[in-house]
Order: structure tokens, then C-alpha cells, then sequence
């Protein structure tokens, strides 16, 4: 058995004499611990780490506790090994012997004990478990940092996590960009070989989508003649020679009634693919109507496909409440460039009165993860937004009740091994979007979902940042903050 002391980290003898001199004014302060009282309730831990399934390469699930308590001991024990930790409000494991626990533990269900000081007196919790999973996470997080304003962006970061550990890093800070607006940033869906392909659009004057290729970064701009607008929101095909994008002329406009707030829509948006080898916009007109509005493109994992959100035209905003969108599928040859003559529904919005929004496709073929609102296609503003998984070979839509919160919950990405996925909602205040995680077994069934670890878990209150369209990837981006900033100003 390890114990180990969050006051008793640091190395070194000088670092060993202040920190053991913490430890001992910590010690004289801390309440003995004589008598504990066994009491008939959970921990009341944020985040809520109770019932889950963890990666085994995930970083340390520190919490705190949402109540007075002024110490606590957390226990956590496994099969072969266990750790102990003291400390005031949260825990702060030890990273290295995280590691060592998670992978004596993998398969195998860990059990945690908190025991604090409230109110004068030594309670233990009654346990809770959590199951170490055999599958890795895809290790690397990017996220856009964003003030969930109504009007305007103001400050806005794109930054990359390690989810093994702590690192996080800026991509880009429009503060060294005149302000202007980033979308998301996409990571690219290549092989081993692959050097860390990804990009995201940059709005204003100069604007263009930024490309991380081959160990290069370009800006370009992504506008085929026959489309009134550039490229919004994309996705790289399977070895990354092709993106899909959609071209849409977005409008925010502000409720009149007092439950809602603000309404995002397009006026018109089209589909279209560009081969990057060849620097040439691939179109069709079918996925090109004036009287269709298509949006949200996606590859199948194959490349045979690609799919997208599509409605009927209506006129906006009085009747955004009607604006339901379907999930279709169109053929794509990649060897000859060229979409098929046919399209496909795959998911109503009509037959299930509702609207779906950003499908993703798991890396296996297999299911289909897409957001389902009551109309629209900006469903961060929606409180009934959930996401939905359908099976591709049955036709069957799970509810992911074991998923979804009371608010918002969208804005999804899968890990390449097809058994996770990460999503943002607000189901914490209603207002700021964070990054959750769920496991999806063989069949589809995805677990409870836990929010991604910080080192200072009381970070997520303290902020006023939402965590925007988180995306996973196996590799971190090359490129450096500067390098990438530098290409947003040509």
C-alpha cells in the first residue's frame, strides 16, 4: 500500500525542509481524528466521478467537496494497490502514482473512500466505485475558450490538453489577432504517418481557413465561385487528401420571450469537398440546392460517404421554429473526386418532428452520434438539446439516457479506438459548456458520463469560459502558438 502526502511532493533537501515544515503547521492545524462518525450518504464530490468508466490512461480524477468540510482523506483502492491522500477542499493526486494505480487496476473497479472533517466533527462517506477501462483515451483535447456571450466574442483562445496529464497549451489568442473570430479547431483523421494534420476558419478581414499539413501551415481561402459564402464547418476525409465543408451565412438574432434567449440560423448553406492534392473545389448540385439548406458535412470512415444535415428553406427567423433538419448521405468516389447522383435520408427531422445537427460517424462504421433539438441548427442555446446514437446497420436510435443532462448537450467528437467520445454541456449551471466523457461498449451502449480532470478542480466555477466543440485526436498539433499566429496574419 502507498500513502502519499500532497504536501510531501516536492524533492530535493531545501524543497524537503519548506515543504515538510507545511506538512508540520498543517499537521498542528488539522483536527485529530479520534472518533469518525460512519454515515448513510454519498461523498458529495464535484466533479461526479461515482459509477464511472475511466480510461486507463486518463489524468488524475481530483475533486473537491460541496460542502463546508475544512480536511478531508480520500482513499482509493483497488485489486493490487491503493493510494491515500490528505488535504483541505480537494484532492491532488499524485500523477505518477496515479499512473502506477490505473494500470495495476485496468479491468479492475476501484473503490473510494472520503472521510472529512464538517462541522466540527469526522464523517466517512459511504464509498463509491469507478471501473478502469483497458481502452485509452485519444490523449490530446483541443477546445475553444470562449465567453458564452450574446451580443459579441471578446476574448477567445483555441488551446490543445494532454489528457494523461495537466498540459494544457494555446493554439491561437485573438488578442494577437486584432480580435478578430475563430471558429473550432479540427483535428484530421490520418495514419500513424499522419504530423499532426488540423485546422479552423478565421473570420473577418483576413480570414481564411488555417491548414496544419505535412509539417506546414497555409491559410487558405475556401470559397467555390458558385457559392455565395466561404467555408464554415468541416471535416477531413480518411488519410486527409480531402475536406468537406459547408458554406453558410450564419445570423444571430434575440428572442422576445423571457425563457429564451438568443436564436442562431443560416439563411442559406450548401455542401462542397476540396481536394487538397490538387487545390480544386469538388461540387454537385444536389447537395447545392437554393430551396435545401445543407450543413454540417461529414466523411464515412471508408471515404465512400459523406454525410450532412439538410432542411427545406423557410423563411427566417419568423419561422426558425419550423426549421427542422434530416441526416443524409450522399455517394463520394475518392478516387475519381466526384459525388454520386443520388441522396439519401437517413434520419428524419420530419418523421421524429425535430431537428438533428453535427453527425459523427464512429471509426468502426458502425453508429451514427448526432444532436437532436426541438428545430434549428445552433443547439448550445437549447436546454432540450441531447444526443442521440443511431445504429447505421438497424436503423435504431438510442436516447443515451445514461448520457444526456437537464441542458444542452452537443457539440461531440469520437476517439479513434470507437470507445469514447466527448461532448460539451451544460448540465452543471445552465450556462458554461464543459467537456464530459463517455464509454461506448461494442454494441453502442454508452456509460455515465465524467467531466475531464483538472489539477484544480474548483477551476470549473471560478472561470467564465465555455469549453466550445471539444475534439479528440491521437496527436498533439506541431505547430507552435506563433507559428500558427503568424500564418493568421498574411
Amino acid at each position: 500500500m502507498k500513502s502519499i502526502d500532497k504536501y510531501k511532493y516536492t524533492r530535493g533537501w531545501a524543497g524537503a525542509l519548506v515543504i515538510g515544515a507545511l506538512a508540520t503547521a498543517l499537521t498542528a492545524c488539522e483536527p485529530k481524528m479520534d472518533k469518525v462518525e460512519m454515515v448513510d450518504e454519498p461523498a458529495p464530490i464535484f466533479p461526479d466521478y461515482a459509477g464511472i468508466i475511466v480510461p486507463c490512461n486518463i489524468a488524475p480524477l481530483n475533486f473537491t467537496l460541496r460542502n463546508d468540510a475544512d480536511y478531508m482523506t480520500v482513499k482509493v483502492k483497488g485489486q493490487n494497490d491503493s493510494i491515500t491522500v490528505r488535504g483541505r477542499k480537494e484532492t491532488n493526486f499524485s500523477l505518477g502514482l496515479w499512473r502506477s494505480l490505473l494500470t495495476s487496476e485496468i479491468g479492475n473497479d476501484l473503490e473510494i473512500t472520503v472521510t472529512a472533517h464538517v462541522d466540527g466533527r469526522w464523517v466517512q462517506y459511504q464509498p463509491f466505485y469507478l471501473t478502469v477501462s483497458p481502452q485509452p483515451i485519444d490523449p490530446y483535447l483541443s477546445y475553444r475558450l470562449i465567453e458564452p456571450g450574446y451580443e459579441v466574442w471578446n476574448k477567445i483562445q483555441l488551446c490543445e490538453r494532454n489528457l494523461e496529464n495537466f498540459d494544457e497549451r494555446v493554439l491561437a489568442d485573438n488578442r494577437n489577432l486584432d480580435g478578430a473570430c475563430m471558429n473550432c479547431h479540427i483535428y484530421g483523421n490520418g495514419n500513424h504517418e499522419d504530423k499532426g494534420t488540423s485546422m479552423f476558419h478565421l473570420r473577418g478581414p483576413k480570414g481564411g481557413t488555417i491548414m496544419i499539413k505535412d509539417g506546414k501551415i497555409t491559410k487558405l481561402t475556401i470559397k467555390p465561385t458558385s457559392m455565395e459564402t466561404a467555408a464554415v464547418y468541416g471535416d477531413f476525409s480518411p488519410g486527409n487528401r480531402y475536406c468537406v465543408f459547408s458554406s453558410n451565412l450564419v445570423r444571430p438574432t434575440f428572442h422576445t420571450l423571457d425563457s429564451r434567449r438568443l436564436e442562431v440560423y443560416d439563411e442559406e448553406s450548401d455542401v462542397f469537398v476540396v481536394d487538397l492534392d490538387r487545390n480544386m473545389a469538388v461540387e454537385s448540385p444536389l447537395v447545392a440546392r437554393k430551396d435545401v439548406w445543407e450543413t454540417f458535412p461529414v466523411f464515412s470512415p471508408d471515404c465512400k460517404w459523406v454525410y450532412y444535415c439538410s432542411a427545406p428553406a423557410v423563411t427566417v427567423p419568423d419561422s426558425v421554429e419550423h426549421l427542422r433538419y434530416s441526416i443524409c448521405r450522399i455517394p463520394f468516389d475518392s478516387a475519381m473526386a466526384e459525388f454520386g447522383d443520388s441522396v439519401e435520408v437517413v434520419w428524419s427531422g420530419t418523421e421524429h418532428n425535430a431537428s438533428a445537427c453535427h453527425p459523427k460517424i464512429s471509426p468502426d462504421g458502425k453508429f451514427l452520434l448526432f444532436t437532436e433539438a426541438a428545430y434549428g441548427t445552433f443547439p448550445i442555446w437549447h436546454k432540450e438539446a441531447d444526443l442521440r446514437m443511431l445504429n447505421l446497420e438497424t436503423g435504431e436510435v438510442d436516447p443515451l439516457d445514461a448520457v444526456n443532462g437537464p441542458n444542452s448537450d452537443t457539440y461531440h467528437s469520437w476517439s479513434s479506438n470507437g470507445r469514447w467520445f466527448v461532448f460539451a454541456s451544460k448540465r452543471d449551471d445552465g450556462q458554461y459548456g464543459r467537456p464530459y466523457i463517455s464509454f461506448v461498449d461494442t454494441t453502442g451502449v454508452a456509460a455515465k458520463p465524467f467531466l475531464v480532470p483538472l489539477k484544480r478542480p474548483t477551476h470549473y466555477n471560478n472561470t467564465l469560459k465555455s469549453y466550445n466543440i471539444p475534439d479528440l485526436s491521437p496527436r498533439p498539433v506541431t505547430a507552435t502558438q506563433q507559428e500558427i499566429e503568424d500564418a493568421c496574419k498574411l
